[in-house]
C-alpha cells in the first residue's frame, strides 16, 4: 500500500499559500504581520499581492506540533547561536540540546538536524512558488525583476547552507506534487554550488545598492555579493572571493561603525556596518535572544555558555596573545585585555548589567545569586554581546534586528582571500581591512603590521573569532578551514575558579591545573562529522535519498 505520509517538510504540494498581512502603520515590507492565507487561484493579481508574497518568503518559518519550540530557520538567530556557535569551541548550550554535533554521537535521527533541514526546504518551496507565479502579476517590470532577485538570493543562500552541511542534496527549483516530492534524488554538491553561484550572479545586477528606510532589511546588491563571497571562501576560489569582496568595498555605502556594543542592540539598528539583518519588531515579530543570553538574575534562561578557550583568544591591549604578552597576569586573566572581551562575555565579579554585579562563582550564595555556576551545567561565562540594558519589556519578544552580515566580516574575508590567493600583503592592505576593524573608536586595538602570510593567517583567524564571536560564523570557519577535528576534540573549560596554587585542593567543582572550571570533553569525528546526516524521517518516506558516510 502506498504510504500516506508525504515527505513532511522538504516539499509541500503545489498550492503553497502565502501569508496575508496587515500594515502596522508603515509601508515597509518587513513591518507586516501574517494573519491568514490565500490560495494561488485568488492571488497573484496586483503589486500588493506580490509584496505580500515576498513578505511570506522573508518571514521566519516556524515548526508546529512537538517541534514548535524549535526555530532553526536560517533567517532567525536561534540557528546561528545554537547550531553554528553552541556546537563549536566558542561555547555550548546549557541544556546540552545540541551536543551530539561534536561528541561523536551525531545520528540521522537527531531532531535538530531534521529541524534545520525542514525549515530550509520550507523556505525554498516558498521561493519556488513565488518565482513560478510572480510573472502573473501586472506591475512595473523593474520592480518585478528586483523582487525576483531578492527571492533568488534567499533561495541560493539556503541551498548554499544545505550543500555546505549535507553535501549532496535534492536541488528542486519548482513546487512539486506529492509523488514528485517522494521520489527525488540527491543532486551532487558540485551541481548545487554551481546553481547557487549562477543564481546569485543573475540576481545581483537587479538589486539596488541602497534602499529607503521603509524597506530596510530587504536584500541589497551588497548583501548578495557578500553571500557570494562566502560561497567562494567555502569553495577556496580565492581570486573570485577577492574580486567579489572588492566589489562590496567599492560600492562605498558601508563602513566600520565607531561603536561596537551598540551594533548588537536596538541603538545600533540601521548602522552602515550592516549588509544584511534578520528584521524584527518588538512584541509583534520579536526574537528571544535576550531570554537566551541573560541569566536568572535578569529574568533570562542563560542558554549559552562561552568557553574559556574563546576568552583566551582575546589579545591583551598591547596587541599580543595572552601567551606572549607581558601584560597578561595568569591570576588576573581578565585585566589588560582587548575591550571586546567584556563587551562580548559576562565575567564573574567584573561585569555589571542594569547596575547588578554578575556573580557566577560556585562559592557564592545561591539564595542571592541565581546565576552561579553550579546551578546548571554552565561555564560561568554568559554571552554579553546582545544584552540590551535599556530594554525593559518582554524578553521573549525583543525587537532588535539580528546581524547576519557585517562589513567587518567583509573586510576580514577580503584580507583572507588576498592572503590565500598569494597577493603580496602590504601595510596599506592591512590598514584598509583588519586594522579598520580593530581600530574602531570604541575598541582601539593596536594595528597589525605582520605581512608574512603564515603568521598573518594565525592573526586573522584569531581576529575573526573574537570580532564575530556568537554571530553564527564559527562553525562555517572551522568547517571550511578543516580544523574542526582538531579544535573540537578535547577538553573545554569555563571561568577561572581559583589560583593555580589552590587548584589541587579545590573540590567543589572540577578544575584544571590552572584553576579553570572543567566543562566537558568533545569527540568530533574527522571522517564523519564534517557532513551532517540526511534525516532518517526523510529517508523513511523517500527511499531514493542515500545517506552520508558514517551514519
Amino acid at each position: 500500500m502506498k504510504k500516506s505520509c508525504v515527505s513532511k517538510y522538504i516539499f509541500v504540494v503545489a498550492f503553497l499559500s502565502f501569508s496575508v498581512v496587515i500594515l502596522t502603520g508603515c509601508d515597509s515590507l518587513l513591518n507586516k504581520y501574517p494573519l491568514d492565507s490565500l490560495s494561488n487561484s485568488t492571488f497573484w493579481k496586483t503589486e500588493g499581492d506580490a509584496l505580500l508574497a515576498l513578505t511570506g518568503v522573508y518571514q521566519q518559518n516556524k515548526l508546529t506540533g512537538t517541534n514548535a519550540k524549535q526555530s532553526f530557520d536560517l533567517w532567525n538567530q536561534d540557528a546561528y547561536l545554537r547550531l553554528f556557535e553552541a556546537t563549536t569551541d566558542n561555547g555550548f548550550e546549557k541544556d546540552n540540546g545540541v551536543t551530539d554535533f561534536n561528541n561523536g554521537d551525531l545520528a540521522a535521527s537527531y531532531q535538530p538536524v531534521m529541524d534545520l533541514w525542514t525549515t530550509t526546504y520550507i523556505k525554498i518551496t516558498k521561493c519556488n512558488n513565488f518565482l513560478e507565479n510572480i510573472d502573473n502579476v501586472e506591475m512595473d517590470v523593474n520592480k518585478l525583476e528586483e523582487m525576483k532577485a531578492e527571492v533568488k538570493t534567499i533561495r541560493a543562500y539556503d541551498y548554499f547552507w544545505l550543500a555546505f552541511l549535507w553535501s549532496d542534496v535534492p536541488l528542486v527549483t519548482k513546487v512539486l506534487t506529492v509523488d514528485e516530492a517522494n521520489s527525488v534524488f540527491r543532486d551532487s554538491r558540485e551541481n548545487v554550488i554551481k546553481f547557487v553561484i549562477e543564481e546569485l550572479q543573475s540576481a545581483i545586477p537587479n538589486l539596488p545598492v541602497t534602499r529607503p528606510d521603509k524597506d530596510y532589511g530587504r536584500i541589497t546588491k551588497g548583501a548578495a555579493l557578500a553571500i557570494l563571497g562566502r560561497v567562494f571562501l567555502a569553495e577556496k576560489r580565492w581570486e573570485d572571493a577577492k574580486n567579489v569582496y572588492k566589489q562590496v568595498i567599492d560600492l562605498g555605502v558601508y563602513s566600520i561603525d565607531a561603536r561596537f556594543s551598540n551594533l548588537f542592540i536596538e541603538k545600533g539598528e540601521n548602522s552602515k556596518e550592516f549588509l544584511l539583518v534578520s528584521k524584527r519588531m518588538p512584541d509583534i515579530y520579536g526574537n528571544s535572544i535576550l531570554l537566551s543570553c541573560l541569566g536568572f538574575t535578569w529574568g533570562g534562561y542563560h542558554h549559552y555558555s562561552p568557553y574559556n578557550e574563546l576568552v583566551e583568544d582575546f589579545e591583551c591591549i598591547d596587541g599580543l596573545p595572552v601567551k606572549e604578552s607581558p601584560l597578561f597576569d595568569p591570576e588576573k586573566p581578565y585585566e589588560n585585555r582587548d575591550p571586546r572581551l567584556l563587551k562580548t562575555i559576562f565575567v564573574d565579579n567584573i561585569s555589571v548589567f542594569k547596575n547588578i554585579l554578575y556573580i557566577a562563582h560556585p562559592d557564592s550564595s545561591p539564595n542571592v545569586y541565581q546565576d552561579q555556576l553550579t546551578r546548571r551545567q554552565w561555564s560561568g561565562y554568559m554571552v554579553r554581546k546582545f544584552c540590551d540594558e535599556d530594554y525593559n519589556g518582554n524578553l521573549n519578544v525583543y525587537g532588535c534586528d539580528f546581524p547576519m552580515i557585517r562589513y567587518a566580516e567583509v573586510l576580514l574575508s577580503y584580507l583572507e582571500a588576498n592572503i590565500e590567493s598569494g597577493t603580496p600583503i602590504t601595510q596599506n592592505l592591512l590598514d584598509e581591512t583588519i586594522n579598520r576593524v580593530r581600530g574602531r573608536e570604541e575598541i582601539k586595538m593596536p594595528p597589525v603590521t605582520e605581512t608574512n602570510p603564515d603568521k598573518l593567517t594565525t592573526i586573522l583567524r584569531r581576529e575573526r573569532r573574537v570580532e564575530l564571536a556568537w554571530e553564527g560564523l564559527r562553525l562555517f570557519d572551522l568547517f571550511r578551514w578543516r580544523t574542526a577535528h582538531i579544535l573540537l576534540k578535547g577538553r573545554f573549560h569555563g571561568m577561572k575558579i581559583c589560583s593555580k596554587k589552590d587548584a589541587p585542593g579545590y573540590t567543589k567543582v572540577p578544575v584544571n591545573a590552572d584553576g579553570y572550571y572543567f566543562c566537558e570533553e568533545t569527540f568530533f569525528r574527522e571522517n564523519v562529522d564534517y557532513l551532517w546526516p540526511i534525516p532518517q524521517a526523510e529517508r523513511d518516506v523517500n527511499k531514493n535519498l542515500t545517506q552520508n558516510s558514517g551514519y
